[in-house]
């Protein structure tokens, strides 16, 4: 469909209580279109006829004729590691790699974002309790933009208002992954140069941890310390990027320490500090947070 059709498209959803999946869903077409859509919520299927799309109602998945629901019976479909689709995961799966730019792009949105989503609202679990502790989940923040039964607000005004939060945070995840792509790239590129791999250099702000935590030898990166000129730093490599455990912390007698309590201990004249949990430590030149990186790695 163009794009640029001076008629907008009509988007139609179901009314009511309004859910993480189909808000996404109608916020990945908005941008597809460039915000060039309007949105009608209704369970009357007249007015799901009239729609250029129909998302989480209907009960039909046809993707040429605009069609995504996976409430009929035998749902529609899951992807290889079973977790089934939901509105959003149907309408990312067909536009997603055109408005991400890149298969990667979508594959990265689509296991960040479109897949929790589509599990939760499958009623698959993707995370853990700790006690009393959940987190804060996407399925949360959409939830805050509903009424309460004391508000005189409506549910179509909670949920265009979600939709507009959501289309902020698809197009921001858009940007990030792209960065990430390119960033993959020139962190690969000094995994190369590298004279010795478990430390690698970067000249700039990449995101690396994908890119090297899936290599066998580094075990800290070197690289400036965005927004504090001048100074660089040096973080530890984690084995999986979704674990907070170090492949190798950062020598305990830094833990805490600044400026020249941190330099007496680790030998470095510039360095300034050392988080407690051994994982950054930050100098005021590049040779500064080299010289950091060296002593750890040699360190017991």
């Amino acid at each position: 469909m163009d794009k640029k059709n001076s008629k907008n498209l009509l988007i139609v959803t179901h009314s009511g209580n309004f859910h993480t999946d189909e808000v996404f869903a109608c916020a990945v077409l908005s941008v597809l279109h460039d915000g060039n859509v309007e949105i009608a919520r209704s369970r009357e299927p007249e007015v799901w006829a009239k729609g250029d799309y129909v998302v989480d109602v209907g009960g039909e998945y046809d993707a040429s004729r605009g069609r995504f629901d996976h409430h009929q019976s035998g749902g529609a479909g899951s992807r290889e590691n079973g977790v089934p689709y939901s509105s959003f995961g149907l309408v990312w799966k067909e536009f997603g790699e055109k408005i991400a730019g890149s298969p990667y792009a979508m594959s990265i949105i689509d296991k960040r974002l479109v897949q929790p989503v589509d599990a939760g609202d499958n009623g698959f679990e993707t995370f853990g309790v700790r006690g009393e502790v959940a987190p804060y989940i996407l399925q949360d923040v959409i939830s805050a933009f509903r009424p309460g039964w004391n508000e005189a607000r409506t549910e179509d005004e909670g949920f265009f208002e979600a939709v507009a939060v959501a289309e902020k945070i698809l197009s921001r995840e858009i940007v990030r992954t792209r960065t990430e792509e390119e960033g993959k790239k020139h962190a690969e590129e000094a995994y190369i140069r590298a004279a010795d791999k478990r430390i690698i250099i970067l000249d700039d702000h990449y995101l690396w941890y994908e890119a090297l935590g899936t290599k066998p030898e580094p075990l800290f990166v070197v690289k400036p310390d965005r927004g504090n000129m001048g100074k660089w730093k040096i973080e530890a490599v984690r084995g999986d990027v979704h674990s907070f455990k170090n492949r190798k912390n950062l020598p305990s007698a830094w833990a805490g320490k600044t400026g020249k309590e941190l330099a007496e201990v680790s030998g470095v004249d510039d360095a300034l500090f050392c988080h407690n949990k051994l994982f950054i430590a930050v100098a005021g030149s590049k040779e500064g947070a080299l010289a950091l990186a060296k002593i750890a790695v040699d360190a017991l």
